[in-house]
Protein backbone atom coordinates (compact mmCIF):
# COMPACT_ATOMS: atom_id res chain seq x y z
CA UNK A 1 0.00 0.00 0.00
CA UNK A 2 3.03 2.41 0.48
CA UNK A 3 3.40 3.33 -3.11
CA UNK A 4 0.45 4.93 -2.83
CA UNK A 5 0.10 8.60 -3.72
CA UNK A 6 -0.54 10.01 -0.37
CA UNK A 7 0.18 13.97 -1.35
CA UNK A 8 -3.51 15.03 -1.09
CA UNK A 9 -6.31 13.55 0.35
CA UNK A 10 -9.43 15.27 0.29
CA UNK A 11 -11.63 14.88 3.43
CA UNK A 12 -14.91 14.91 2.86
CA UNK A 13 -16.98 17.73 4.61
CA UNK A 14 -20.23 16.43 6.71
CA UNK A 15 -21.46 19.55 7.28
CA UNK A 16 -22.50 19.61 3.07
CA UNK A 17 -25.70 18.10 3.36
CA UNK A 18 -26.92 18.30 0.16
CA UNK A 19 -26.35 15.37 -1.69
CA UNK A 20 -25.79 17.62 -5.28
CA UNK A 21 -23.70 19.74 -3.44
CA UNK A 22 -21.74 16.79 -1.82
CA UNK A 23 -21.03 15.16 -4.91
CA UNK A 24 -20.17 18.37 -6.80
CA UNK A 25 -17.27 19.09 -4.47
CA UNK A 26 -16.16 15.47 -4.07
CA UNK A 27 -15.89 15.12 -8.35
CA UNK A 28 -14.16 18.94 -8.70
CA UNK A 29 -11.40 17.36 -6.19
CA UNK A 30 -10.99 14.44 -8.09
CA UNK A 31 -10.66 16.33 -11.63
CA UNK A 32 -8.37 19.12 -9.73
CA UNK A 33 -6.05 16.02 -8.85
CA UNK A 34 -7.10 14.89 -5.19
CA UNK A 35 -5.15 11.71 -4.84
CA UNK A 36 -7.00 9.79 -2.45
CA UNK A 37 -10.36 10.70 -0.86
CA UNK A 38 -11.41 9.47 2.60
CA UNK A 39 -15.28 9.60 3.74
CA UNK A 40 -16.27 11.77 6.52
CA UNK A 41 -19.46 11.20 8.39
CA UNK A 42 -20.04 12.57 12.08
CA UNK A 43 -23.78 12.95 11.95
CA UNK A 44 -25.99 10.94 9.76
CA UNK A 45 -27.60 8.09 10.15
CA UNK A 46 -26.07 4.91 8.77
CA UNK A 47 -28.06 3.96 5.95
CA UNK A 48 -27.19 7.94 4.56
CA UNK A 49 -23.99 7.07 5.59
CA UNK A 50 -24.01 3.79 3.51
CA UNK A 51 -25.47 5.35 0.52
CA UNK A 52 -23.13 8.36 0.55
CA UNK A 53 -20.19 5.80 0.62
CA UNK A 54 -21.62 3.93 -2.29
CA UNK A 55 -21.84 6.88 -4.56
CA UNK A 56 -18.13 7.98 -3.53
CA UNK A 57 -16.93 4.48 -3.96
CA UNK A 58 -18.19 4.74 -7.44
CA UNK A 59 -17.06 7.97 -8.77
CA UNK A 60 -13.55 7.59 -7.03
CA UNK A 61 -12.79 4.31 -8.83
CA UNK A 62 -14.31 6.24 -12.06
CA UNK A 63 -11.35 8.65 -11.80
CA UNK A 64 -8.63 5.19 -10.44
CA UNK A 65 -8.66 7.15 -6.98
CA UNK A 66 -8.31 4.99 -3.28
CA UNK A 67 -11.47 5.39 -1.59
CA UNK A 68 -11.23 5.01 2.63
CA UNK A 69 -13.86 5.26 5.41
CA UNK A 70 -13.59 7.37 8.44
CA UNK A 71 -13.90 5.68 11.41
CA UNK A 72 -16.41 3.26 10.50
CA UNK A 73 -15.68 -0.34 9.63
CA UNK A 74 -18.98 -1.76 9.07
CA UNK A 75 -18.98 0.66 6.06
CA UNK A 76 -15.79 0.37 4.35
CA UNK A 77 -16.62 -3.14 4.98
CA UNK A 78 -20.26 -2.89 3.28
CA UNK A 79 -18.81 -1.07 0.45
CA UNK A 80 -15.56 -2.84 -0.02
CA UNK A 81 -13.68 0.75 0.47
CA UNK A 82 -10.21 0.30 -0.68
CA UNK A 83 -9.14 1.46 3.32
CA UNK A 84 -10.16 3.09 6.73
CA UNK A 85 -8.65 5.45 8.76
CA UNK A 86 -8.90 5.13 12.22
CA UNK A 87 -8.13 7.42 15.66
CA UNK A 88 -6.96 6.79 18.94
CA UNK A 89 -10.12 5.83 20.27
CA UNK A 90 -11.76 3.73 17.51
CA UNK A 91 -10.95 0.29 17.46
CA UNK A 92 -7.54 -1.25 18.01
CA UNK A 93 -5.45 -1.12 14.81
CA UNK A 94 -4.87 -5.16 15.43
CA UNK A 95 -8.43 -5.58 15.14
CA UNK A 96 -8.90 -3.31 12.44
CA UNK A 97 -6.71 -4.79 10.46
CA UNK A 98 -8.13 -8.50 11.22
CA UNK A 99 -11.27 -7.57 10.13
CA UNK A 100 -10.39 -5.57 6.69
CA UNK A 101 -7.82 -8.13 6.01
CA UNK A 102 -4.13 -7.62 4.65
CA UNK A 103 -4.63 -6.20 1.11
CA UNK A 104 -7.01 -2.88 2.77
CA UNK A 105 -5.28 0.32 3.47
CA UNK A 106 -5.63 1.09 7.38
CA UNK A 107 -4.33 4.66 8.26
CA UNK A 108 -4.01 6.16 12.12
CA UNK A 109 -4.21 9.37 13.69
CA UNK A 110 -1.11 10.35 15.61
CA UNK A 111 -0.93 13.23 18.30
CA UNK A 112 2.13 12.95 19.68
CA UNK A 113 5.77 10.64 19.58
CA UNK A 114 4.45 8.23 21.67
CA UNK A 115 1.61 6.89 19.54
CA UNK A 116 3.97 7.37 16.44
CA UNK A 117 6.31 5.31 17.69
CA UNK A 118 3.14 2.73 18.49
CA UNK A 119 2.17 3.01 15.42
CA UNK A 120 5.82 2.69 13.73
CA UNK A 121 5.78 -1.15 15.92
CA UNK A 122 2.27 -2.04 14.33
CA UNK A 123 2.96 -1.38 11.02
CA UNK A 124 0.14 0.72 10.27
CA UNK A 125 0.11 1.81 6.18
CA UNK A 126 0.35 6.17 6.71
CA UNK A 127 -0.45 7.82 9.93
CA UNK A 128 -1.85 11.34 9.92
CA UNK A 129 -0.52 13.92 12.14
CA UNK A 130 -3.89 15.33 13.73
CA UNK A 131 -3.80 18.42 14.31
CA UNK A 132 -0.82 20.40 12.78
CA UNK A 133 -2.11 23.68 12.77
CA UNK A 134 -5.46 25.05 14.56
CA UNK A 135 -8.47 23.95 12.42
CA UNK A 136 -12.05 25.36 13.15
CA UNK A 137 -13.50 21.72 11.25
CA UNK A 138 -13.18 19.56 14.28
CA UNK A 139 -14.09 20.95 17.38
CA UNK A 140 -14.25 17.73 19.82
CA UNK A 141 -11.94 15.60 21.05
CA UNK A 142 -8.64 17.68 19.45
CA UNK A 143 -5.44 17.40 20.69
CA UNK A 144 -3.27 20.71 20.58
CA UNK A 145 -1.56 21.75 16.99
CA UNK A 146 2.20 20.16 16.56
CA UNK A 147 3.01 22.61 14.26
CA UNK A 148 6.01 21.96 11.81
CA UNK A 149 8.05 21.38 15.37
CA UNK A 150 6.28 17.88 15.98
CA UNK A 151 6.39 16.84 12.22
CA UNK A 152 10.00 17.18 12.48
CA UNK A 153 10.04 15.26 15.56
CA UNK A 154 7.72 12.48 14.96
CA UNK A 155 9.34 12.19 10.67
CA UNK A 156 12.35 10.05 12.06
CA UNK A 157 10.11 8.06 14.28
CA UNK A 158 7.67 6.57 11.21
CA UNK A 159 9.35 5.12 8.38
CA UNK A 160 5.72 4.94 6.09
CA UNK A 161 3.68 7.85 4.52
CA UNK A 162 3.31 10.89 7.48
CA UNK A 163 -0.01 12.97 5.99
CA UNK A 164 -0.82 16.01 8.21
CA UNK A 165 -4.18 17.51 8.64
CA UNK A 166 -5.75 20.51 10.31
CA UNK A 167 -5.77 24.04 9.44
CA UNK A 168 -4.00 23.64 5.95
CA UNK A 169 -4.18 26.40 3.47
CA UNK A 170 -2.12 27.15 0.51
CA UNK A 171 0.25 29.28 2.70
CA UNK A 172 1.55 26.66 4.57
CA UNK A 173 1.07 23.64 2.27
CA UNK A 174 5.03 23.96 1.30
CA UNK A 175 6.53 24.26 4.34
CA UNK A 176 5.11 20.99 5.43
CA UNK A 177 6.00 18.60 2.76
CA UNK A 178 9.54 19.91 3.25
CA UNK A 179 9.58 19.19 6.76
CA UNK A 180 8.86 15.59 5.49
CA UNK A 181 5.39 15.44 5.10
CA UNK A 182 4.16 12.70 2.08
CA UNK A 183 1.44 14.77 1.84
CA UNK A 184 -1.74 16.57 3.44
CA UNK A 185 -5.50 16.03 3.71
CA UNK A 186 -7.63 19.00 3.99
CA UNK A 187 -11.36 19.55 4.43
CA UNK A 188 -12.68 23.13 3.71
CA UNK A 189 -9.53 24.43 2.07
CA UNK A 190 -11.35 22.23 -0.50
CA UNK A 191 -14.76 21.86 0.46
CA UNK A 192 -15.19 25.69 1.41
CA UNK A 193 -13.54 27.09 -1.87
CA UNK A 194 -15.73 29.30 -4.40
CA UNK A 195 -14.06 27.04 -6.92
CA UNK A 196 -12.99 23.98 -5.42
CA UNK A 197 -11.48 22.29 -8.36
CA UNK A 198 -9.21 25.15 -9.05
CA UNK A 199 -8.46 25.10 -5.22
CA UNK A 200 -7.65 21.28 -5.81
CA UNK A 201 -4.90 21.95 -8.54
CA UNK A 202 -3.75 24.97 -6.64
CA UNK A 203 -2.87 22.84 -3.77
CA UNK A 204 -1.31 20.28 -5.89
CA UNK A 205 0.82 22.37 -7.92
CA UNK A 206 2.36 23.69 -4.37
CA UNK A 207 2.61 19.99 -3.60
CA UNK A 208 4.39 19.16 -6.95
CA UNK A 209 6.77 22.32 -6.45
CA UNK A 210 7.34 21.42 -2.98
CA UNK A 211 9.45 18.39 -4.11
CA UNK A 212 6.44 15.21 -4.26
CA UNK A 213 5.61 14.33 -8.01
CA UNK A 214 3.47 11.42 -8.99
Amino acid sequence: MNSMDYSLMFVTDDSVTDDDAFFKILEDSLKGGATIIQLREKNCDTYTFYKRALQSKTLCHRYKVPFIINDRIDIALAVDADGVHIGQKDLPYSLTRKLVGTNKIVGLSVSDRDQAIEAEKLGVDYIGISPIFNTSTKKSDLASPLGIEGLQIIRPLFSKPIVCIGGIQTNNVANIIKNGSNGIAVISAISKAAFPEKETKKLKEIIWQAGIRP
